[in-house]
C-alpha cells in the first residue's frame, strides 16, 4: 500500500478497497471470500456477539428469522445458523448483498433455511418485510453518514426484536496487528489490502455515538471492533 503507518486521525472514506472495484480480479476475489471465514472467525468475535446479544432472545418454542445485511462471501450466516442449531435453535435467515457477486459466490453455501439475494436493505423495507434480528458484519465502514443512518432506519423498521451491527474500529494498533498477522497468511487475496483500507474507513466509538439516533447503543468490542445494538419492545 506504499504507506505503512497511515496518518488514523480522521475517517477517509474514500480510501479505496479493491474488492469495490467492479472490474477487479475475480480469481483474487473469489479467494478473499473464501478467506473470509477464516478472518472474520479470528478478528470479528461473532461468536461472542452471538452469546451475548442473540442467544439470550432464543426460544426453542418457535423459529426465528434473521436478516444479514451486505453478507459478502455469507460466512457469518452460515456460522450463526449452525450455532442456534446446535443449541437447540431454528434460525431461519435471509442474506442479502448489493454485489451481484457476492451473491453468486455465497449460493453455494445455501442450504435449507439459508438463502442468499441481490437486494439493499432499502428494498426489503419496500416490499414490508419484518425480521426478528438484523445485523452486519463490517458493512458500515463502506459507507457514507447519510448511508449508514439509512441502514439504521431501515434495520428499525425491518427487525421486530433486535438489531446488532459489528463492524471494525479505526486505531492505529488494529492497522498494526493486523498487518502483522494477516500478511504471511493471506496471500493471491485483498485480504491484506483491503482490511488495512478498511480500517482507514472505519469510524471510531466517539464519531459513531455523535452521529447515530440515541436508541442506539454504541460500545466496543475486542479485539478492535464497534457494536451497534437496537432493541424493539418485546410486545412489538
Amino acid at each position: 500500500m506504499g504507506v505503512i503507518w497511515p496518518d488514523l486521525t480522521h475517517r477517509d472514506p474514500h480510501w479505496p478497497e479493491h474488492m469495490d472495484d467492479p472490474h477487479c480480479d475475480l480469481p483474487r476475489l473469489h479467494r478473499t471470500y473464501a478467506q473470509f471465514g477464516a478472518v472474520n472467525a479470528f478478528v470479528s468475535g461473532w461468536r461472542a456477539v452471538y452469546w451475548r446479544e442473540l442467544r439470550p432472545l432464543l426460544s426453542r418454542s418457535r423459529e426465528f428469522t434473521l436478516l444479514d445485511i451486505g453478507c459478502g462471501g455469507g460466512d457469518v450466516p452460515l456460522k450463526l445458523r449452525r450455532w442456534a442449531a446446535r443449541d437447540g435453535y431454528t434460525l431461519d435467515i435471509t442474506a442479502i448483498d448489493a454485489d451481484s457477486r457476492a451473491i453468486e459466490y455465497a449460493q453455494t453455501l445455501s442450504q435449507p433455511g439459508l438463502r442468499f439475494r441481490r437486494a439493499l436493505s432499502s428494498d426489503l423495507v419496500l416490499e414490508g418485510e419484518r425480521f426478528d434480528f438484523v445485523i452486519s458484519n463490517h458493512l458500515l465502514h463502506h459507507l457514507r453518514v447519510p448511508e449508514l443512518l439509512g441502514v439504521l432506519r431501515d434495520s428499525e423498521a425491518l427487525c421486530r426484536i433486535k438489531a446488532v451491527h459489528s463492524d471494525l474500529e479505526r486505531a492505529g494498533l488494529a492497522y498494526a496487528a493486523f498487518k502483522l498477522w494477516a500478511t504471511p497468511f493471506f496471500r493471491n487475496s485483498f485480504i491484506v489490502e483491503d482490511g488495512l483500507s478498511s480500517i482507514r474507513r472505519s469510524f471510531t466509538p466517539a464519531e459513531l455515538r455523535a452521529l447515530v439516533p440515541e436508541q442506539w447503543r454504541v460500545r466496543r468490542q475486542v479485539p478492535f471492533h464497534t457494536l451497534l445494538t437496537y432493541s424493539v419492545a418485546h410486545d412489538a
